[in-house]
């Protein structure tokens, strides 16, 4: 196909290039007007005109030009000539010479520098490129001189339909609702084609369906695509393959195309109601399962998916709707059948129920294809079962009085079996619920008795579990809660509800209420609490004191007359009588204390004790409390201080007078000159307390190991200081590890630099008789008196 395009296009292009090679140069190469075809600089001839009719001309270019044309795709045995330059400057000599320059000079372009011919030397290709733009100029052929200004121009590249449409977005997939009318819009594709869109048809697009119809349709100029059947179902198809080709060239023979495939899939809709698989389902169930419990599933198909196949059951019929409710599972859209009530076999034997299913979704548009719901009948079998007792009340409620005798009846709780068989039933308390076994209960018959005393103010219900079990199958257990109320008789006395003390002030009057005292009991008769308060009978004519009963069980303490004294009386006890209302009734005695007290004249109490009398006036026992204690803490601060002063005081290191003397140290070592450092322990001589420790010799290593010397004792002042040296040297004598080490010390290291030799007179190979130390005095004058000494000690032996 592309070569018989190729030949195609020669036999159509090859005249024309020949007339626009031949006839173009005339036009786009023509002078602008005669004065343009002269040479440049030259004028026209003047042999006519005299010398007043003289006309200077203006010099223009030779050439003008703009654009050229070449054709893409265009291949030959010879490179294409494009066009041809020439400026009216060139006799037709050979001075002339053309240079080209810009976009492919020289590797697509190319132009022949004689006569202005430009070539293109490759096939071009106007998707990669649609126009190119160059520079064109003459000069002289020797001198290279330019003879005019350069000129811009451009070759466009013709386009040819070389390139086919595209789908660039494809393949497609798109969903249509089923059952959709004819031309509803599905989607809409594109195609691009990367001729030029101006030039002619080659990018003119027509579109079409090559596979899909008669399902579908295509639009030819926009690509839209819409249903051309109606109510297509998805049940049926549920996925269609189109395929749809973009045509060139405007659909004309001749013309490129490509294609696409568009997915095209329907979506669902309700369009179909449920259907129950049967007509009739069977179950049986035991009369014992537990409430919530399924019994069994129904399921109703629908053909449709998603929420569209969503439905929801209900019981509408039969004679067990209060008993069985249906449920819908949202996993596997089944309806399942569960109890609402407890099933009994001795009863009813079996049920039938009529249930539904209905789509939860409608489409009003489907709504009259019929009802989208169905229906179907389920029938329930009970099955006997062995059954636990039954207690005639599911809570027992039992009161007793707290002082009645032990064994009495309390009350009694019943049972029977509901099965058939109808087991003996046996009775037991629960002894979890009894730690304490203040009950029992007949295993026959269930009477409950007395156990143990009761209070019921230490405990007023009592709670406990009744167990009944079958004799004939001890499996079979039953529970029933027992509450036991404990009633109140008579038989705690009344008394004060707290224990109270009065106040009595000095400066008291006649009538004045001491103290209002309250009383509690801890019986709790119907009728509520009502006390009698009265004097004991030899207290009725006290002289001091009297009460008086007020509202509420109150009762009010006065004082009989005024004058009371502390330094007289300081206490006065008075017992008081408390009877309660019960049947008996039951009373007590209570004493209240009250207390003679100094108050102000606005009546508050300041002091009760006698020893206040020897107070200061205006201080009581709390504020000298608090004056001492500031006192003995001033002293505790005084105290410290003194303390930290004495301890600031004393120096770091102490020393008695006998440490004072011994700071003068003594020894006869030999040095090793200014460099010598390592012989001898300096930090001895820094450290005199150092002699009482233990200080090791580091210039030999002893063979025994000597324990540290004690402290000495401090010598008292006054003592014979020759003597008490004396005794010092003599313990350092025998003291080998104290300094200054009474002993000859070695030293093989006399300092760098020293002229001399060893001075030690252990290492000399020779005896003191053999040697001559005259050589001192020639070392220098810090040897003369070494010399003079030697010297003396050899004259005197000879002597």
């Amino acid at each position: 196909m592309p070569e018989r395009l190729t030949e195609m296009l020669m036999d159509v292009w090859t005249p024309l290039i020949i007339l626009w090679i031949t006839v173009l140069p005339s036009i786009y190469m023509a002078p602008l007007n005669q004065s343009e075809i002269l040479p440049s600089g030259s004028s026209m001839g003047l042999s006519g005109l005299s010398g007043e009719q003289k006309v200077l001309n203006r010099s223009k270019r030779g050439w003008v030009w703009n654009q050229m044309f070449v054709l893409e795709e265009f291949s030959g045995p010879e490179p294409i000539l494009v066009g041809r330059l020439h400026t009216d400057l060139d006799p037709g000599s050979s001075k002339i010479k053309y240079i080209l320059s810009g976009d492919g000079a020289g590797t697509i372009f190319v132009i022949n520098d004689k006569t202005g011919d430009i070539h293109a030397m490759k096939r071009l290709d106007r998707e990669e490129k649609a126009e190119y733009t160059l520079t064109a100029q003459a000069v002289d052929g020797d001198t290279n001189k330019p003879l005019e200004p350069p000129s811009e121009f451009i070759i466009k590249v013709q386009d040819i339909n070389d390139n086919a449409p595209e789908f660039l977005d494809g393949p497609y997939h798109a969903t249509v609702p089923e059952m959709s009318i004819v031309g509803t819009f599905v989607t809409k594709v594109t195609a691009t084609d990367a001729d030029d869109p101006v030039y002619g048809n080659s990018a003119k697009l027509v579109y079409s369906i090559l596979e899909g119809q008669p399902y579908f349709s295509i639009e030819p100029h926009t690509a839209i695509i819409k249903t051309a059947l109606p109510n297509m179902d998805r049940e049926a198809k549920e996925e269609y393959f189109v395929v749809i080709q973009a045509k060139d060239m405007g659909g004309h023979m001749g013309g490129l195309s490509g294609t696409t495939t568009v997915t095209i899939t329907l979506t669902d809709v309700n369009d179909n109601p449920p259907k129950f698989a049967q007509s009739l389902y069977h179950f049986s169930v035991t009369e014992d399962i537990a409430l919530g419990e399924p019994i069994g599933r129904v399921k109703a198909n629908d053909l449709d998916i998603g929420e569209n196949a969503k439905s929801s059951y209900d019981i509408i019929e039969g004679d067990g709707m209060d008993i069985f409710e249906i449920t819908s599972d949202v996993q596997t859209q089944d309806g399942i059948i569960r109890l609402r009530k407890p099933l009994d076999f001795e009863t009813k034997k079996s049920y039938t129920l009529k249930v539904e299913a209905a789509n939860v979704h409608i489409d009003p548009r489907f709504i009259s294809g019929g009802p989208f719901k169905d229906t179907a009948t389920v029938k329930i079998v009970v099955e006997d079962a062995d059954e636990p007792p039954v207690f005639s009340s599911p809570t027992y409620l039992l009161e007793v009085h707290e002082n009645a005798a032990i064994n009495s009846v309390i009350g009694q709780v019943t049972a029977h079996d509901p099965d058939v068989s109808s087991s003996p039933i046996r009775f037991s308390i629960d002894r979890h619920t009894d730690l304490e076994r203040q009950f029992n209960i007949n295993a026959d018959d269930g009477k409950i008795t007395l156990a143990t005393p009761l209070d019921r103010e230490t405990n007023t219900w009592h709670n406990i579990t009744i167990v009944a079990t079958e004799t004939r199958n001890h499996s079979q257990v039953s529970r029933v809660p027992v509450a036991i109320k404990v009633l109140d008789v008579n038989d705690n006395a009344p008394e004060f509800a707290s224990e109270h003390e009065a106040f009595l002030c000095e400066n008291g009057k006649p009538g004045q209420v001491i103290q209002t005292v309250s009383a509690i009991d801890k019986d709790d008769p119907k009728n509520g609490h009502f006390f009698l308060y009265s004097l004991l009978p030899e207290m009725v004519n006290n002289p001091n004191f009297t009460i008086k009963k007020n509202e509420g069980n109150t009762l009010s303490i006065l004082a009989k007359h005024s004058g009371f004294s502390r330094q007289k009386q300081e206490v006065y006890l008075l017992p008081i009588v408390i009877s309660d209302s019960g049947n008996p009734p039951m009373s007590s005695t209570s004493t209240l204390t009250i207390r003679v007290c100094g108050c102000s004249s606005d009546g508050v109490v300041q002091s009760c004790n006698v020893e206040a009398y020897v107070l200061p006036i205006g201080l009581s026992m709390g504020a000298l409390i608090a004056i001492l204690a500031c006192i003995i803490l001033l002293l505790v601060i005084v105290v410290l201080f003194v303390t930290l002063r004495r301890h600031k005081n004393e120096p770091l290191i102490i020393k008695d007078e006998e440490d004072v003397r011994e700071n003068i140290i003594r020894y006869d070592d030999e040095g090793g000159g200014e460099e010598d450092t390592e012989a001898f322990d300096i930090a001895t001589l820094q450290n005199p307390d150092g002699i009482n420790g233990f200080l090791p010799r580091k210039d030999i290593k002893p063979d025994l190991q000597f324990m540290p010397r004690q402290g000495l004792a401090p010598v008292p002042n006054g003592v014979d200081v020759d003597e008490f040296i004396n005794v010092r040297l003599h313990e350092a004598d025998n003291d080998p590890t104290a300094p200054p080490y009474d002993s000859i010390q070695i030293y093989g290291y006399e300092g760098r630099g020293s002229v001399a030799g060893s001075l030690s007179s252990l290492e000399s190979s020779t005896s003191d008789s053999d040697q001559n130390f005259d050589y001192l005095s020639e070392w220098g004058p810090r040897f003369k008196r070494l010399g003079e000494l030697y010297s003396v000690g050899e004259s005197d032996k000879e002597t």
